[in-house]
């Protein structure tokens, strides 16, 4: 296995802090782990239409609950995902979900605006949105699209392979604010406040010597214990 290449800041950051020389101890060792996760993400972009929007109901059901909570109402609701009118989809997660009747008068929404906007043909709509920021603000800032906004817009776009986007959930905003790279731990009210804290996390993980996208995953894990998505 390489061994962890540190850059000179890196480094400077490891000796002046003993937490950051922990962290940089934990990447080396789940650093393998983390890179075959990020390539499973990857993988579900080539999968296809129904495999990406999947995902992203499952980043509708996640917001305000869980990862797990959210990988359960998919095996649950997957049956009458394309298909189920939002009673169907009710029925399906009703005794999984946290909130079942908000989440599946959500997905019928987004549904139905993506099947007006691009028939559902997720790898045609995403190439066409080529910029950045355009590309997460068409799902997190969309009346179209119900439930995401800029965590789990990030995180939709993370979990189908793009790079660059910061899933700022209660683990990674508590963890940089331990290592003192945002004020507060609270969640960023509004689109400006995500997009200053992201900057900061990625600045901080340039400082560090680990890579942006990796760092999300390793700050996360270091809280739940998972490589999760």
């Amino acid at each position: 296995m390489p061994q962890l290449r540190h850059t000179v800041s890196a480094q400077y950051a490891a000796n002046a802090n003993p937490a950051v020389a922990e962290l940089l101890r934990t990447y080396e060792a789940k650093r393998d782990a983390i890179r075959a996760r990020m390539a499973e993400f990857e993988e579900t972009f080539r999968r296809g239409d129904q495999a990406i929007f999947e995902e992203l109901v499952f980043c509708t059901f996640t917001a305000g609950a869980s990862a797990r909570m959210g990988l359960r109402c998919i095996e649950a609701i997957r049956p009458v995902l394309l298909t189920g009118d939002e009673a169907e989809l009710f029925r399906a997660i009703e005794r999984v979900h946290r909130y079942p009747a908000a989440r599946a008068a959500y997905v019928a929404h987004t549904r139905a605006y993506l099947m007006e906007k691009c028939g559902l043909r997720m790898q045609e709509l995403l190439n066409s949105l080529t910029d950045h920021e355009e590309r997460r603000a068409f799902f997190a800032a969309n009346p179209g699209i119900k439930g995401l906004g800029y965590k789990e817009a990030s995180h939709f776009l993370r979990n189908i392979g793009y790079k660059g986007y910061a899933i700022l959930d209660k683990h990674i905003l508590r963890s940089l604010h331990e290592f003192g790279v945002i004020e507060s731990a609270a969640p960023p009210s509004n689109a400006k406040r995500y997009l200053a804290a992201e900057a900061r996390m990625k600045a901080w993980a340039a400082a560090i010597g680990i890579d942006f996208d990796e760092l999300d995953l390793l700050l996360w894990s270091s809280k739940t214990g998972e490589i999760l998505k």
